[in-house]
């Protein structure tokens, strides 16, 4: 793990189990910005097991600015069929206030960008709220496209439960 010195103010790493109290607090923080903080379940406990177990569905990278935690992403693989490829999905990347306008935001999808050419993947895409322009306006001004044509769909809760009620075979 690479640590904070005067030359390099920035640093990303892998988060570790003994993060994810701070993982916690930038997922809240992240919903606060967004106004969804009443959506927010998650627990230390849970995010232990989801990212941390031994078949983690999720990876988190934190970036530290000047030794203090400024900021994280949170991802995972996806597939495209017609790629025959891995892709990323970044769910979250969130920048303390404190920090923005220091390179963090940049540097973190910089870093996935990375991790998705190490990995052979074929993109990675990630979604943004339509009134967030700020964000928008960042991610245009790195050549992402924003893909207009495509809606996001969710099943959850009461409607997840429905459906998969539906099912009338097994999968062998």
């Amino acid at each position: 793990m690479s640590h904070y010195n005067e030359a390099n103010p920035l640093v990303v790493r892998k988060a570790q189990p003994q993060d994810v109290e701070q993982i916690l607090i930038f997922i809240k923080q992240l919903a606060e910005y967004e106004k969804m903080s009443k959506d927010v379940v998650a627990t230390t406990e849970k995010l232990t097991t989801t990212l941390f177990s031994d078949t983690p569905f999720a990876e988190v990278i934190i970036a530290e600015y000047e030794g203090k935690p400024a900021g994280f992403a949170l991802f995972f693989h996806t597939y495209s069929t017609f790629l025959a490829k891995p892709g990323i999905y970044l769910e979250d990347l969130y920048v303390d206030e404190a920090y923005r306008g220091k390179g963090i935001g940049k540097e973190l999808l910089a870093q996935l960008a990375n991790i998705s050419i190490e990995r052979n993947c074929g993109r990675l895409e990630w979604s943004v709220l339509d009134w967030n322009t700020p964000a928008i306006d960042f991610y245009k001004s790195l050549g992402a496209n924003v893909l207009n044509e495509w809606l996001t769909n969710r099943l959850d809760g009461q409607n997840l439960n429905h459906v998969a009620a539906m099912c009338k075979a097994k999968i062998t």
